[in-house]
């Protein structure tokens, strides 16, 4: 797979805005694409403006209007408490994007180093480094949440610690593969040749040559996280109350379903909404970047 820059580039000859333009050209042939950035800017705009959206306090409990329905007092009804859906909605969409970004960047960050090391370091410590991506892939993902949560209470940080240390291997993982194919590569045996270091191999060559899978591959993990996050919140271990979540409202709504099923479409439409626009986006930005699957576009 070719770097960022020469994938962006190569239709135009050119780099900076000329390669951005023909990047946008390119997610605009792909309908899907298209509607995925639409959704993830929509989702990231609603959480962003959240406090100048919303019409009431979301923590605020009111008496009178308990389980409404949707009115122009009350956009899409009210919970248990009386507590104005629409604006706990609206605020419930920050927390999935925090664990999100935050637990998949730091993991990111880690399974980079980590993949350089040992694709580029001695077999050993190539072995070590397997061996340690391995073990903490085997143990289940849901359990291995519980025990974490479990040992360290329900909290945000607790749900970003358990998503970054169960998403660091996969990353690790590719960018050792993409390492170790290209250090055996002309141009890098041409770089030694000339006295380039291990360091300059690895940051002018080798980085830019792994980034975009990577990228591509945190794009499609971002709904798999968010619906995580939903989940743990769902079963109250993540994000203690009164703190809006879509997962906590998600909750509430399951336990008053027969009462009313707003609350469980007002947590549950900005999921979908969520999980397709991220899925849509990761997939047009594979094919962009894989130059095998960009002849079908």
């Amino acid at each position: 797979m070719a770097s960022f820059e020469a994938i962006s580039g190569e239709a135009s000859g050119q780099q900076g805005p000329g390669a951005f333009r023909t990047f946008v050209r390119q997610l605009y042939k792909s309908r899907l694409g298209v509607l995925g950035a639409v959704l993830v800017v929509l989702v990231f705009t609603s959480a962003i403006f959240a406090p100048l959206i919303i019409t009431h306090d979301p923590t605020r409990i009111m008496v009178g209007p308990r389980l409404a329905d949707p009115s122009l007092a009350f956009l899409l009804g009210t919970d248990q408490l009386g507590r104005d859906t629409f604006s706990r909605v609206m605020m419930g969409g920050r927390i999935p994007l925090l664990v999100a970004f935050a637990s998949l960047g730091s993991s990111l960050a880690v399974g980079l180093v980590l993949g350089l090391i040992a694709g580029f370091g001695p077999r050993s410590l190539d072995n070590l480094l397997l061996l340690f991506f391995d073990t903490i892939r085997s143990f289940p993902g849901i359990i291995f949440a519980l025990a974490v949560i479990g040992l360290l209470g329900p909290s945000l940080g607790s749900v970003i610690f358990v998503i970054a240390i169960t998403s660091m291997p996969i990353y690790g993982r590719v960018v050792r593969t993409q390492t170790e194919a290209l250090r055996n590569s002309e141009y890098i045996a041409a770089e030694r040749s000339m006295g380039a270091g291990t360091t300059r191999i690895l940051a002018v060559h080798v980085l830019p040559n792994v980034i975009g899978p990577l990228l591509i591959l945190v794009s499609m993990d971002v709904p798999a996280v968010i619906a995580v996050e939903a989940g743990l919140s769902f079963l109250g271990l993540g994000v203690r109350p009164p703190t809006p979540d879509w997962g906590a409202i998600l909750n509430d709504g399951y336990n008053y379903i027969q009462q009313t099923p707003w609350l469980v479409v007002a947590g549950g439409i900005p999921i979908v909404l969520a999980t397709l626009g991220f899925t849509f986006l990761g997939e047009a930005l594979r094919d962009i970047f894989d130059p095998k699957l960009r002849k079908n576009l």
